[in-house]
Order: structure tokens, then C-alpha cells, then sequence
């Protein structure tokens, strides 16, 4: 079966995503438990929306909503990579003329 240009977006922002934010605090032994779940409710989020979708939750987060910003600080405390220090490669990687491609 071949997967759609438009599911390969998604993996594509999703692999992007894991290698950089998510797989290395999940794979922590030091990360508390409460961000892993935070985490995996994240990824849970993402996998419900299409690529475009995944691109605006990310904003959300770097616009910060009350529950991102304690979320990132979290992040940031516990020593690991928060979206906004990724924000320059994402802009550049995952923008609007990518999407519509």
C-alpha cells in the first residue's frame, strides 16, 4: 500500500518532531514522569491532525497558551530541547509553501 503524499507530510513533521523534542525526553531516564506524560499527550494530539494541522498546533505551543508555557519551562528545567529552540529549522523546513506542495 502506498501512503499519500499527504500522510507523508505528517511522518515527515513527526519524525522531525521525535528526533528533536519527543524521542529524547521519552528516552530519558532522568525526565520526570509528569513531562513524559506530557509528551505522549502531545504526540497523541499531533497524531489526530494532518500536516498542516501538526504545523499550527506547533505555533500554538511557541505562541504559548497558559498550559505550554509552564510546559516548556518544565522542558527547559528538566534540561531538554523545548520547540522554541527549534523554531528557525521548523519555520524554515515545514512552511506554508511546503505545505501546499
Amino acid at each position: 500500500m502506498e501512503i499519500s503524499k499527504r500522510d507523508k507530510k505528517k511522518v515527515e513533521i513527526l519524525t522531525f518532531l521525535n528526533d528533536t523534542i519527543f524521542n529524547p525526553i521519552l528516552d530519558s531516564d532522568r525526565a520526570s514522569n509528569k513531562l513524559k506524560a506530557g509528551i505522549r499527550l502531545t504526540l497523541n494530539r499531533m497524531a489526530t491532525r494532518d500536516a498542516a494541522g501538526i504545523v499550527h498546533f506547533y505555533w500554538s505551543a511557541v505562541v504559548g497558551t497558559d498550559r505550554s508555557v509552564s510546559f516548556s519551562r518544565q522542558m527547559r528545567e528538566e534540561g531538554f530541547t523545548r520547540f522554541e529552540e527549534i523554531l528557525e529549522t521548523f519555520r524554515t523546513r515545514f512552511n506554508d509553501k511546503w505545505i501546499r506542495s
